[in-house]
């Protein structure tokens, strides 16, 4: 019979915290076998390198209360009953309501949210005392459908050259998946709406370099083989997988810091929840310096000026985001020739 519950000693900045795991034999990644204590353990084994990441942020919570393939939800509020060391923060959203929002400071916390069932942990690009202005530009390279990680891989490298001509010192990650996400420390001086016209302004320099590689098309029908820049995870309340946090996939894989002279030669699916505790603890964290000197996006917001200038306007935003300003019709381009 499986354990009820058992307590795990988690480090951290003030001392060791001891934190209740319940159904710690629950396996989580059926093909691996990756249990709830074992998901627990690895943040453990990460917790500094996770904190530096993904503290201090808004966080929403994806969580599995039965495992990977069963029932998933987000938890945007804390979940009631957090303990005094987990804190939230208001923010606002899209809608331009306000909520609470979760935030770690410490990997006590975050052992927490794995005892709440969470597996994906998605911090937002801006910091809690300041969560209207995000002091990070990210940008996230979807390999679609005829296409794969081999294919985001040159497209990152010059992306690294765009932003490095815009003033920006780029740092990148595996997804977890089959993409690339690049992000760059940024003065927390522009709204959601400015960034997000940088990172527009970033993807389609990008694209300018590679038309036959990379595209910016919002609609999935007008992508084709290529690796999609999804310029829309720079809207406010829109994020993803955070720095080693773990993803819902059958293997177990994390979303892994990489250093730009590993990229052409990483496998992303060797990154998992067994493996990238002993990476860390070998090579260290390629994200340790992370945010020491932030960028301004003042040269792609000039860029984003010149696309305007030229004809280029405004790009769709998420379906469930209110009606923004210059922004084109919400219809499929082959609905709108058949109207």
């Amino acid at each position: 019979m499986a354990a009820k519950a058992t307590t795990i000693s988690v480090p951290g900045p003030g001392g060791s915290r001891e934190v209740r795991i319940s159904s710690p034999d629950r396996v989580l990644w059926p093909e691996s076998g990756f249990t709830k204590l074992d998901l627990a353990q690895y943040i453990c084994a990460v917790g500094q390198a996770f904190v530096a990441a993904n503290g201090d942020r808004p966080l929403s919570l994806q969580r599995f209360p039965g495992g990977i393939d069963g029932e998933q939800f987000f938890s945007k509020n804390p979940p009631k009953g957090a303990p005094d060391y987990v804190r939230d923060v208001m923010v606002v959203y899209p809608s331009a309501r306000s909520h609470p929002q979760l935030v770690i400071d410490e990997p006590a916390a975050a052992v927490w949210a794995v005892q709440m069932n969470t597996v994906v942990f998605h911090p937002w690009p801006s910091r809690a005392e300041n969560s209207d202005n995000p002091d990070q530009l990210r940008i996230d390279l979807d390999p679609q459908p005829g296409t794969d990680f081999d294919d985001a891989v040159p497209a990152a490298l010059a992306l690294r050259d765009v932003l490095a001509e815009a003033g920006l010192t780029a740092y990148i990650k595996t997804s977890g998946n089959r993409g690339l996400h690049v992000f760059a420390p940024i003065e927390p001086v522009h709204e959601f709406q400015d960034v997000r016209h940088a990172v527009i302004a970033a993807a389609r320099e990008l694209e300018r370099r590679m038309p036959q590689e990379v595209t910016t098309s919002w609609w999935k029908e007008e992508r084709g083989e290529k690796v999609f820049v999804d310029f829309n995870q720079a809207n406010r309340d829109r994020t993803m997988a955070g720095a080693y946090s773990p993803r819902a996939l059958p293997h177990a894989p994390v979303s892994t810091p990489i250093t730009w002279d590993e990229l052409e030669t990483v496998d992303p699916r060797a990154f998992t929840v067994q493996i990238v505790p002993a990476r860390l603890a070998a090579t260290g964290d390629p994200w340790a310096g992370f945010g020491e000197n932030p960028g301004t996006i003042d040269t792609l917001l000039a860029w984003w000026q010149r696309d305007l200038d030229s004809g280029l306007g405004e790009l769709p935003f998420p379906p469930d985001y209110p009606k923004m300003p210059g922004e084109p019709p919400r219809v499929q381009p082959s609905r709108r020739k058949m109207e």
